[in-house]
């Protein structure tokens, strides 16, 4: 029988196909720009949240930013694979995500949306690197 909820359900479990389809496909650059992508649209939901007063859905939306950033963007720096030159830009980029989980942190205890923008807008800034990495990789 159809109802909403199934619909809903369905259209989700189709996402969700999706979504890995893609990553099992996808090149490493391809899955930290997902990463990217989807800790981004996350933090505009938690700030939806706050504006719609929704605790539940906030706090979910940031702990799911939190492991966006904790479990998948930090978990795959490598400083091994980095050698000597790239240590440092590891070391750098370990302490920015720390710091946007505390930013994110904040919000939630908060309600600051503002702490989001911070977040988001810090994660911006790695993600459009990103981005010039993978296209003159692309180009050349």
């Amino acid at each position: 029988m159809y109802t909403p909820h199934n619909h809903r359900t369905g259209a989700g479990a189709y996402a969700r196909l999706g979504m890995e389809t893609r990553a099992m496909s996808a090149s490493p650059h391809q899955l930290i720009m997902m990463l990217f992508d989807g800790v981004i649209t996350t933090i505009g939901m938690a700030r939806h949240h706050i504006a719609s007063g929704d605790a539940i859905a906030r706090g979910n939306a940031i702990s799911k930013a939190i492991s966006i950033v904790d479990n998948g963007l930090k978990a795959s720096l490598d400083a091994k694979a980095a050698g000597a030159a790239g240590a440092e830009l590891v070391t750098n980029l370990s302490a920015l995500y720390d710091f946007v989980i505390r930013r994110l942190l904040y919000a939630n205890l908060r309600q600051d949306a503002k702490a989001l923008d911070e977040a988001e807008a810090i994660l911006e800034n790695i993600a459009s690197a990103w981005r010039e990495v993978g296209g003159a990789s692309v180009d050349n």
